[in-house]
């Protein structure tokens, strides 16, 4: 009996993608299927054995066409992102695969920035961004960048400042909006303080220490809670004030999941008042 490293399942998924990966087994922006599906392989067991991440509403992800995934970034490390790719690729009809805005600091990591590219991961340039949803692709977004991932657990569950570049992205493209809220990467890895000497040798922004020192994720069940859809009228170029008052009304939908799903949970946080 021939064994393998990737899992049926995933397989089937992967070769259900409406994606054109031609004779050679690439897309057009060099997505690789084979190390889509060994790299999916391994989300799987994370997010289906060691996170059993729950999705609620994830039918609000459109089934076709462009759409950006704006969401809170949490946890020390981007267990989030990974989660919510393997969210559409396992649990959404039709499976879909969802493309990231990586950090520009793992450029710098050569072998690592080469798998993402190849499981569909491209580095944050407006114009791969404006590529992949005229291409009617899903992009996924955290507009907290790594100050979302860096918060200490003090700090869980409450935003830092969006950037606003996805929202003009949105109006350029005349790309929906489908807001969602990651629960439990806070609790999964509670970061305590940050290593700045270590991180400067890394070439990262920051290097999570946890209580129990290594920033390594704890087996915490996790769920993703999507929202309706949001559309908004622009062409991009509206002033800074426009933009910012739509970002204002993502940030708090995206604030409402999170709160719906500690509220599940039985957990109650205080928030300051605007």
């Amino acid at each position: 009996m021939r064994w393998s490293v990737v899992d049926p399942e995933v397989a089937d998924r992967i070769d259900r993608l409406e994606l054109d990966f031609g004779r050679d087994g690439f897309d057009r922006y060099g997505v690789s299927k084979e190390e889509l599906k060994l790299f999916m392989s391994l989300l799987k067991v994370f997010y289906r054995r060691y996170f059993h991440v729950r999705t609620v509403r994830i039918e609000q992800v459109p089934d076709r066409g462009r759409a950006l995934l704006i969401g809170n970034h949490s946890g020390g490390l981007p267990v989030d992102a990974g989660m919510l790719l393997a969210s559409l690729v396992l649990d959404h009809e039709p499976p879909r695969l969802a493309h990231g805005m990586v950090e520009k600091f793992v450029q710098a990591w050569p072998v690592v920035n080469t798998l993402f590219q190849r499981c569909g991961q491209f580095a944050g340039l407006p114009e791969n961004a404006v590529r992949l949803l005229e291409d009617e692709r899903i992009l996924m977004v955290f507009p907290e960048g790594a100050r979302g991932t860096g918060k200490l657990y003090r700090d869980r569950y409450r935003l830092v400042r969006f950037g606003t570049g996805f929202m003009r992205l949105a109006l350029q493209t005349k790309s929906p909006i489908v807001p969602f809220a990651f629960v439990g990467g806070e609790e999964a890895i509670p970061v305590i303080y940050h290593a700045p000497l270590l991180a400067k040798l890394l070439g990262a922004p920051y290097v999570p220490i946890t209580p129990y020192l290594l920033p390594l994720p704890r087996p915490v069940n996790c769920e993703i809670y999507f929202g309706t859809p949001l559309r908004f009228e622009g062409t991009g170029t509206e002033s800074d004030e426009v933009i910012q008052g739509y970002v204002d009304q993502v940030s708090t939908r995206i604030t409402e999941l999170i709160d719906e799903g500690l509220a599940e949970r039985g957990v109650s946080l205080e928030r300051p008042r605007a």
